[in-house]
């Protein structure tokens, strides 16, 4: 092994010396930063305690064997799925407003329509649906639909974030 890989190991995987049952003390480690179970931790006063550099870091947080890289990947991959299939949804959720509602909902929330009357019905939903994402999923859907305005959505979604308050309670 290179003088470089063994500085580079000591520094990010020290282990126990031959017939020794402790790790080893931070003063043998070449930047000298201590490691929670180092042989000296509990020795050691907080002036003497060094920060990590950031290889030792990097190598604790990045540096992964194929098995790991691969639940890495499978997670980024359902994470990708779930985030495709969320936007989906809310795009089904919009069509379904469009063909179910047609203009009654416009004619219902008109331009004219109440601002409190709006703020309450958003916390009623919430209130009832127990979720204020949902009951704002469900605002954006109306009106990328063109069932309601944007001016009358906003106090929906402040009705909501209201309600979410009484649904804590």
């Amino acid at each position: 092994m290179s003088t470089e890989a063994k500085l580079l190991h000591s520094i990010t995987k020290p282990t126990p010396s031959p017939g020794a049952d402790v790790l080893p003390s931070h003063k043998e480690r070449a930047t000298g930063s201590t490691h929670y179970g180092d042989g000296d931790f509990d020795d050691e006063k907080v002036e003497d305690i060094m920060d990590a550099t950031w290889g030792e870091v990097f190598h604790t947080c990045c540096v992964h064997d194929a098995e790991e890289w691969g639940k890495i990947f499978i997670g980024a991959c359902f994470a990708l799925f779930f985030l495709y299939f969320f936007l989906v949804s809310i795009e089904l959720l919009g069509s379904a407003a469009k063909v179910l509602t047609g203009c009654a909902a416009g004619s219902l929330f008109g331009e004219e329509a109440n601002p409190i009357a709006g703020l309450v019905i958003g916390m009623l939903v919430t209130v009832m649906l127990q979720s204020s994402s949902t009951t704002t999923s469900i605002i954006v859907s109306l009106v990328g639909a063109g069932a309601i305005s944007v001016q009358y959505a906003i106090y929906m979604v402040m009705g909501a974030n209201i309600g979410t308050s009484v649904t804590n309670t």
